[in-house]
């Protein structure tokens, strides 16, 4: 079983910048793939950016379209956390943040490969 607890939303200036966490209390998996997805009001969950946590090392993370060059995904193996620092945030990245994880070290960008979920941090960018 896989716990993950987010943190770090909030309300931001268009420009600003955030930093979301999310802590995994993980029992079994020796590897494990975290990842950030969002879901903005009437628009499908997208794809934010992921890495294999338990090989963090920098280097392996991947992103969607939308945000790269603009946020950076990084993690601590030792921590079991993982952290999105968004910069140059729009208002079209206003959203809930959902932090997810699957066993097994992967490149996986879609939303039915990920079984662990967090409840979802809320992130809304103002013009």
């Amino acid at each position: 079983q896989v716990q993950l607890v987010e943190s770090g939303g909030g309300l931001v200036q268009a420009g600003g910048s955030l930093r979301l966490s999310c802590a995994a209390s993980i029992r079994t998996f020796s590897r494990i793939t975290m990842s950030w997805f969002r879901q903005a009001p009437g628009k499908e969950r997208e794809f934010v950016a992921g890495t294999p946590l338990s090989a963090w090392s920098g280097g392996i993370e991947y992103y969607g379209d939308s945000v790269k060059g603009r946020f950076t995904i990084s993690g601590d193996k030792d921590k079991n956390t993982v952290y999105l620092q968004m910069n140059s945030l729009k208002p079209d990245d206003t959203a809930v943040y959902y932090c997810t994880a699957r066993e097994g070290v992967t490149r996986a960008t879609t939303q039915g490969l990920y079984p662990y979920w967090g409840q979802g941090t809320q992130v809304t960018v103002s013009s």
